[in-house]
């Protein structure tokens, strides 16, 4: 279904755990689910503008941006990201995406609200570092696992129904008021 709709671009049809340069954390499509990549693109959290992170007024200043393929978070903050996917989620699904146990058994929660029903773009991650000391968050390998739970009939509502407001989203979204 991934392939055939299109729901997954670029799509994995096998779990992929090793590649040109040697062993990589898993990703593609897993037992149940798929297994996503971070792209290269990260904000990283920084209070060096002693900004206020406020939901209805958010200051982009509260993050410095990094391109790497790696992103060292410090203890006790976190980084935004995004995957290297792209999802079209149909009517009749839900998605949630859950981390992967390779990095929750560091310390680092991966947060990511559902994808709704008919919901598209790259998912926004949020790594959260809860150690004290720094974590590394690899990209172009797996980071979270997408679980697909399907519908006996379609919604009556979809997320583009509504119009919602991180709807197409490419790149790192911030908050939106």
């Amino acid at each position: 279904m991934a392939a055939s709709q299109g729901m997954i671009t670029p799509f994995e049809p096998h779990q992929i755990k090793e590649n040109a340069t040697g062993p990589v954390i898993s990703y593609g499509t897993s037992s149940y689910g798929y297994d996503v990549r971070s792209a290269n693109e990260f904000k990283l959290f920084t209070n060096i503008n002693a900004t206020i992170v406020d939901p209805k007024h958010f200051d982009a200043k509260t993050f410095v941006d990094i391109v790497s393929d790696e992103c060292i978070i410090p203890p006790n903050s976190f980084a935004l990201a995004r995957t290297v996917e792209y999802f079209r989620i149909p009517r009749d699904i839900l998605a949630i995406v859950s981390g992967k146990s390779t990095y929750a058994r560091m310390g680092i929660v991966v947060n990511v609200t559902p994808l709704e029903p008919e919901w598209e773009g790259h998912i926004t991650l949020e790594f959260s570092n809860t150690t004290t000391l720094p974590a590394k968050i690899y990209a172009n390998e797996g980071v979270a696992q997408v679980l697909f739970l399907g519908a006996d009939e379609a919604c009556e509502t979809s997320y583009k129904d509504r119009q919602g407001k991180y709807q197409g989203q490419k790149g790192v979204t911030l908050p939106k008021a």
